[in-house]
């Protein structure tokens, strides 16, 4: 199986770092991961079994995460529209004019404004545990409270808060904060593999521009202008894909995506949390494989 070494690609003003798996002449598959995270949360188990299946896939560091350039903690300048330019000119260093997109959470949301801001890149979306609604739980976190949709629980708001006292230069710290949020937002069901946590955030801090900066994607979320009404816009296969017991953006976050996307199709993962588990790759990955035909 063929795989391409990390690359900076200098775009938009910055470097995007990005890599890919599988054979370039197969339909590609463009993977956006969510807020604080780089793009190795696209485990490779996930990774291979879609370039197998005669995929190209491709994945990236969002701004603020990974090696792609980032901006001082807590001083973002740029929006989710941003973002979303930048997926785009992933697709144009690989020569590449449509990509099926795939988004988890965030990345989800980017998928979301890649389909009204570059429909014409676009061959099908695929948001995964994401929400039509950007700042829902940013507004939650800061006290706000929300109308229509379910908050975070409980253990997730206090999670986040602990952040607030975080040491973003003991890694040690950092690691083991990282590991204990996504158990949380896993759920009992799949629970999160916790040493594998642990060895993926030590490389995951070791190799980020600056850990800290990740953070800033809640500001960006928060402050980019809502979409939510656009969404009888999109024109292109979707599929939504969501646990039904995420903690962070509740099932009810994807069926309004899903209602809100004209002709879109859902997945429900019966009690997934806001993870893609191994154990639920036998269902998600020949779902994909189906959309993407």
């Amino acid at each position: 199986m063929q795989t391409s070494p990390e690359t900076l690609i200098s775009a938009n003003g910055i470097e995007i770092c990005a890599d890919t798996i599988g054979n370039p002449g197969d339909p590609a598959v463009l993977l956006i991961m969510g807020a604080g995270a780089s793009m190795l949360l696209w485990r490779d188990s996930f990774r291979e079994r879609l370039a197998a299946g005669g995929r190209y896939v491709i994945r990236y560091d969002n701004r603020d995460v990974g090696r792609t350039t980032s901006c001082p903690p807590g001083e973002p300048n740029y929006s989710l529209q941003t973002m979303a330019d930048d997926a785009a000119a992933v697709l144009d260093h690989y020569g590449i004019g449509k990509a099926h997109i795939v988004g988890a959470s965030m990345g989800g949301m980017l998928t979301q404004l890649l389909g009204l801001n570059h429909p014409d890149r676009v061959l099908t979306l695929t948001p995964i545990m994401s929400s039509p609604a950007g700042g829902a739980v940013v507004d939650v976190i800061n006290g706000k409270p929300i109308e229509g949709l379910s908050p975070p629980t409980p253990e997730v708001l206090a999670a986040v808060a602990g952040m607030d006292n975080l040491d973003w230069t003991d890694r040690a710290a950092v690691v083991a904060h990282r590991n204990a949020m996504f158990g949380i937002l896993a759920g009992t069901t799949y629970p999160f593999d916790a040493e594998e946590g642990e060895a993926l955030f030590v490389v995951e801090f070791d190799r980020a521009n600056n850990i800290a900066s990740g953070g800033n994607h809640g500001i960006c979320i928060g402050t980019t202008e809502p979409w939510a009404h656009r969404l009888g816009e999109i024109n292109l296969p979707t599929l939504v894909i969501h646990g039904t017991a995420d903690p962070i953006l509740p099932l009810d976050h994807g069926q309004a995506l899903a209602a809100g996307i004209p002709g879109a199709k859902m997945l429900e993962l019966e009690g997934a949390g806001h993870d893609i588990p191994d154990a639920l790759l036998d269902t998600i990955v020949p779902a994909i494989f189906e959309h993407t035909a």
